[in-house]
């Protein structure tokens, strides 16, 4: 196997607000609805319950955030991945579900400092003011999807790596000094 490298080898910025991208993360998208055994299979894989509509649980390194009524992002740090997939397959045995390693596939990246709420504003359609603890937004950065949530002074945003560079330039720009909002 070989190392995993992030999306954009760890890139930085500094302007009113911090950005940085810390891949590799591990995910898993985990998929099914209404199984017996899903609370276990999620708590097993990252020592969290099952987040209700438009949350995120989050325990120490690890977290499983809600993305629709049947699917679940499951974090954690990469090397776990392999470990986490064994544990839902076999917490769900027999039961219809889907547990995907999309790793590889996503970028993920930090904003933070006492204005990066503001980095985001400028770029989603969402209100921020109203966005309470521990819940997750699907949305849109500019013209393409991400999903973020407020963790540790900032915010954790996640995009698709094939967009990770668009999306490093869209944060970069917003944080940009002088592009403050009044």
């Amino acid at each position: 196997m070989s190392d995993p490298v992030s999306a954009l080898g760890g890139a930085r910025f500094t302007g009113f607000a911090d950005i940085r991208e810390i891949g590799p993360v591990g995910m898993i998208t985990l998929r099914g609805k209404g199984l017996k055994a899903f609370d276990k299979a999620i708590k097993t894989a990252v020592g969290t319950k099952v987040p209700a509509q438009r949350r995120i649980e989050v325990a120490g390194d690890k977290a499983c955030g809600w993305m629709s009524p049947d699917e679940y992002l499951l974090v954690m740090p990469y090397a776990e991945v392999p470990k986490a997939l064994a544990a839902i397959a076999l917490a769900l045995a027999g039961q219809h579900h889907l547990a995907v390693d999309v790793s590889d596939a996503r970028a993920v990246f930090r904003v933070e400092g006492e204005k990066a709420a503001d980095v985001l504003r400028k770029l989603a359609p969402a209100d921020l003011d109203l966005m309470a603890p521990g819940e997750l937004r699907r949305t849109r950065a500019a013209q393409v999807a991400v999903a973020f949530w407020q963790q540790d002074g900032g915010f954790t945003v996640v995009c698709f790596r094939s967009v990770a560079g668009y999306v490093m330039g869209l944060l970069r720009h917003s944080a940009m000094q002088g592009s403050e909002l009044a």
